[in-house]
């Protein structure tokens, strides 16, 4: 597995990313009605959640699609071969196909090829993948590593010009 050259850290808070899904959920209001959410699994969950609860959707489904894994050194995540481990039923038609981001369009490519008719939305996207989705809200250099809360834990930083 090739290491992918990021050189800049973007972590998002807990606070932030909500209000990113909300702002998400409010474009995407205009845009509906829909009949369900479908979650890209693992980072598409957490905006899942939000935007079930800010649009009043019930239905909501996965499509488990593995991509990301350790580089060669161990230290980075690099992106690797997908492994789709669960799909949907349909086209997605008046459904909203969502994740965290968007980076190479590996992903993006594959559940839009499972999902043709699904409105893709994501929080952030990189510019390799935004082509491939139809709602984002925040767009990140591609040689960004977005650390999402989930992945985080709280400790001591050092200094960017002691880097």
């Amino acid at each position: 597995m090739a290491s992918v050259p990021y050189r800049k850290d973007f972590p998002v808070s807990w606070e932030e990313l909500h209000r990113n899904a909300r702002a998400l959920s409010w474009r995407l209001l205009e845009q509906g009605p829909w009949k369900g959410i479908i979650a890209i699994t693992r980072g598409g969950m957490v905006p899942a959640a939000i935007l079930a609860r800010e649009l009043d959707i019930r239905l909501i489904d996965t499509v488990c699609v593995t991509s990301y894994g350790k580089s060669d050194d161990g230290a980075e995540m690099a992106q690797g071969k997908l492994n789709i481990l669960k799909r949907v039923e349909g086209d997605g038609e008046g459904m909203i196909l969502v994740d965290d981001l968007v980076d190479t369009g590996k992903t993006a490519q594959c559940v839009r090829d499972m999902l043709p008719k699904a409105h893709f939305a994501t929080i952030y996207a990189k510019p390799a993948g935004k082509p491939l989705v139809d709602t984002f809200i925040t767009e990140v250099s591609q040689d960004t590593w977005i650390r999402f809360p989930w992945d985080m834990d709280y400790t001591f930083a050092t200094p960017l010009a002691e880097r």
